[in-house]
């Protein structure tokens, strides 16, 4: 988490927070929505991001009766920092691979963006019994170089921080010009940390040089990951997305041909933060059908 402050377990109604070892025995933070015996729902966010991007979404998924786990990446939010710079892959995927054993029964996971990846490089990689159902957040075995580029230019424009929170909020806005800038910002304190007197996001700055360096050279791995999935299957599209075109969407339907495929409308690359409800309906309607609780 970037400091050597220890995060306790702490009740906040029905969910929990609590650290929890990944690969390497590296912490992470996880909010879990307990219920014993239920089947499990991983989520995993984008990088950049962090596990409150799915508080909506777990909160609904535990009311239908799930037990849903959602995790900071490691080197994001309040999971630590990686100080041998972790952060390829492989390491995101076997954390994942770390929450799964958790559990005594499959589960399903859900990943958006870089959380998609390390899933489905877990669900294609194996080992296939530990995942019952696969949701792929607007990513697929390829992306748009352009729209990849754009993402790490905002994520790398302002690593020296902010001086107020608005101008953070001016930043998010600039990049996000469809989505409609809330009236009050304080939100945003979810995904930054004051240090000395500045505002930072609350990542680790190497994981965008490792990560990134790793995407660019495994497509090739990426597609035989995809090609070897056996779990249900449903990707989810934005139709604004930069990262997802149309025609990668189709080119993943025929690699995985058991997959089913949504595009939400009016959703860019964050479909979740876009349109929840739209988003939320059709992951409800998949996981009840492949993963019941």
């Amino acid at each position: 988490m970037g400091t050597d402050q220890e995060l306790a377990t702490q009740p906040a109604g029905d969910r929990v927070t609590e650290v929890i070892a990944g690969a390497h025995g590296l912490e992470l933070a996880v909010d879990r929505w307990p219920a014993p015996g239920r089947r499990p729902v991983i989520l995993l966010h984008g990088g950049g991001q962090t596990r409150h991007a799915w508080g909506e979404t777990g909160a609904n998924l535990a009311a239908r009766g799930y037990d849903v786990t959602s995790m900071d990446l490691r080197g994001h939010g309040e999971s630590r920092w990686s100080a041998a710079r972790q952060y390829r892959l492989d390491d995101f995927r076997d954390d994942l691979r770390a929450v799964l054993a958790i559990h005594d029964r499959p589960a399903a996971v859900i990943g958006a963006s870089l959380g998609g990846i390390a899933a489905l490089l877990a669900a294609g990689e194996g080992p296939k019994d530990r995942i019952k159902a696969l949701v792929l957040v607007d990513i697929t075995h390829r992306h748009s170089e352009e729209g990849a580029g754009r993402i790490q230019a905002f994520m790398t424009a302002n690593r020296q921080g902010f001086p107020t929170l608005d101008e953070a909020a001016e930043a998010v806005a600039g990049y996000l010009p469809h989505r409609r800038r809330p009236r009050d910002p304080s939100g945003l304190m979810k995904n930054l940390r004051e240090r000395e007197g500045r505002l930072y996001w609350h990542w680790d700055p190497d994981f965008l040089d490792v990560t990134a360096a790793d995407r660019m050279g495994d497509n090739a791995r990426m597609e035989q990951a995809a090609a070897a999935l056996t779990a249900p299957t449903l990707l989810v599209r934005g139709g604004r997305s930069e990262i997802v075109t149309a025609e990668d969407a189709k080119a993943f339907l025929k690699l995985v041909p058991h997959a089913e495929a949504i595009e939400v409308t009016g959703a860019a690359h964050m479909v979740a933060g876009d349109q929840n409800t739209v988003f939320g309906l059709a992951l409800g309607d998949f996981l009840e059908r492949t993963a019941p609780p």
